[in-house]
């Protein structure tokens, strides 16, 4: 696949985490988070976007998340839980990025807030519609996601390089 080819790349927020008290990294997802992730992987489905590489959090509340959406894919994409996008900050997030092969042109990445909203508004140096305004206005709630599509290869992922084409909310 050539560097030129249009990419897109897909930032998913974990669905709703329920307070037991357990350690931050093992909160579970609550009944809500339970009923969201499933009708988050429809909608990803309903996008058309067949995704060759999945990278989500280790934590718990990002892998049931996954779980109960992928169920809702008509493909499996491989799958990879990346540690660095426990808690990571914008620039991480961005070599996380960076780091993905040039095979790959569909990217779905399973992460939290507020790394998941940062990304998402760095990356969009253009926006289709209203979906910018939304995404800001609404904070990037659990469960949802954000379709950004762009030009190039991994490694040139950077502020302002990409295209906020959707923008969906379970709550939409």
């Amino acid at each position: 696949m050539s560097v030129e080819t249009p990419r897109r790349i897909v930032l998913l927020r974990h669905a709703k985490a329920d307070w037991p008290d357990v350690a931050d990294h093992e909160r579970p997802l609550a009944d809500r988070g339970r009923a969201d992730a499933p009708i988050a992987g429809r909608r990803l489905a309903a996008t058309g976007i067949a995704f060759d590489l999945a990278l989500c959090s280790t934590a718990a509340r990002t892998r049931e998340t996954w779980k109960l959406a992928v169920a809702e894919l008509p493909q499996r994409p491989r799958t990879v839980y990346e540690d660095r996008l426990y808690d990571a900050a914008l620039g991480e997030l961005i070599a996380v990025v960076n780091e993905t092969p040039d095979e790959v042109r569909d990217l779905l990445l399973v992460g939290h807030n507020p790394g998941t909203h940062a990304l998402a508004d760095a990356l969009a140096g253009g926006t289709e519609g209203d979906a910018l305004t939304r995404m800001n206005r609404s904070a990037f709630p659990t469960a949802a996601f954000a379709v950004l599509t762009f030009d190039g290869s991994w490694k040139s992922v950077e502020h302002g390089v990409a295209t906020l084409t959707e923008f969906w909310t379970p709550r939409d």
